[in-house]
């Protein structure tokens, strides 16, 4: 009901996604995934059909479903079976902006725990991502989120039940009021509403990540000559920083797979944010610098998150996960020898530079 970039024209026009998404679980984690494109109109019946299949399944991948049917739906199947499942387009885009914004915060030396933070968008991602920065410390009070109706207001008729829990108690109802002195702009709705002037009004060191695709809440470009002082990320692969699922999805399974998690809890998608923010700050590698025509990657304002392409990505983030699967009591096979798992994973790629190699 909600394929990729066109909305609702069917189940089976997901498939294409999926069949792309399915090679990127082969290719970064050596996964293997069979495709089911079924109708999420009918909840109870698309629930029955997942249910049926589940048993021989190590875990589940929920793609291209709008909002609130994608709570419903994730929320049910993760009570109800006992291998991991997960909404990608809610919990992929919190985890890496997430490590993102941890990191460019850092940088601005600025606290989660004070920012002022807009979010403009309310469906699954938005509220996923929302949600996952209150975790990492967040407040409340901070945050205001904006839906296409505007401001969500605490007195705001008929706010849905996922909405209810960001609407703010501040007398304001459009986007340029909300971004004024704002630290922290969060975008995951639609392509060029966010100007200049509402660029300007923000705080010092301004974090913006307009995440909207193809075309971002504001031009890249336009946002750099605004403001000097930025630190921007978007969902695209021309620009620095790009918000892309593939640094979370395979390896947050390959981890909970390898230790026969239950489910993926909090827990476990925290520990994948620390392992990419973490990852950030160390020295990239050569190839990582060849392949994608770099002189010198180094963690700053324009690299904030690894690259899709960075072979330690594989034997980073699936041990983080495993270890908080573990650590939380979800894991039904836990791993002895943490070096042994490393060096397994690198063998399951063939070695640490094959991913380098396909790309090249």
């Amino acid at each position: 009901t909600a394929v990729l970039g066109l909305g609702d024209i069917g189940p089976e026009a997901s498939k294409p996604v999926m069949e792309g998404k399915g090679l990127l679980f082969k290719i970064f984690a050596d996964i293997d995934v069979f495709d089911i494109e079924v109708d999420t109109k009918d909840v109870d019946k698309f629930i029955e059909t997942v249910k049926n299949i589940a048993p021989t399944f190590g875990g589940i991948n929920l793609e291209d479903i709008k909002a609130p049917e994608a709570f419903e739906i994730e929320q049910r199947l993760k009570a109800e079976l006992d291998i991991p499942v997960m909404h990608d387009d809610q919990h992929g885009t919190a985890i890496i902006s997430a490590a993102a914004l941890l990191n460019a915060l850092e940088l601005a030396k600025k606290k989660i725990e004070k920012v002022k933070i807009v979010v403009s968008g309310a469906g699954a991602a938005a509220v996923s991502c929302t949600k996952l920065y209150k975790a990492f410390g967040a407040k409340a009070e901070n945050i205001v989120m904006l839906d296409s109706k505007g401001v969500i207001r605490k007195d705001r008729p008929g706010i849905s039940e996922e909405k209810i829990e960001f609407a703010t108690d501040r007398k304001i109802d459009t986007l340029g009021e909300a971004m004024k002195n704002a630290d922290v702009f969060i975008g995951l709705s639609i392509a060029d509403i966010v100007s200049p002037e509402m660029l300007t009004s923000m705080a010092k060191k301004p974090i913006v990540f307009a995440m909207a695709n193809p075309n971002p809440e504001i031009d890249y470009q336009l946002a750099m000559d605004t403001r000097k002082d930025i630190i921007m990320a978007t969902g695209r692969s021309d620009h620095p920083n790009q918000v892309n699922n593939v640094l979370g999805f395979p390896f947050i399974f390959r981890g909970a797979l390898d230790v026969r998690a239950t489910k993926i809890n909090e827990e476990m998608k925290m520990a994948a944010v620390q392992a990419l923010a973490e990852l950030a700050k160390e020295a990239v590698p050569e190839q990582v610098n060849i392949a994608y025509g770099e002189t010198r990657l180094n963690f700053g304002p324009e690299y904030i998150i690894p690259k899709p392409f960075d072979p330690r990505l594989i034997s980073k983030v699936p041990p983080a996960v495993a270890r908080a699967a573990m650590e939380s009591g979800v894991a039904k096979e836990p791993i002895q020898d943490w070096q042994k798992y490393e060096d397994e994973l690198l063998e399951r790629m063939g070695n640490d530079n094959k991913i380098t190699r396909l790309l090249l």
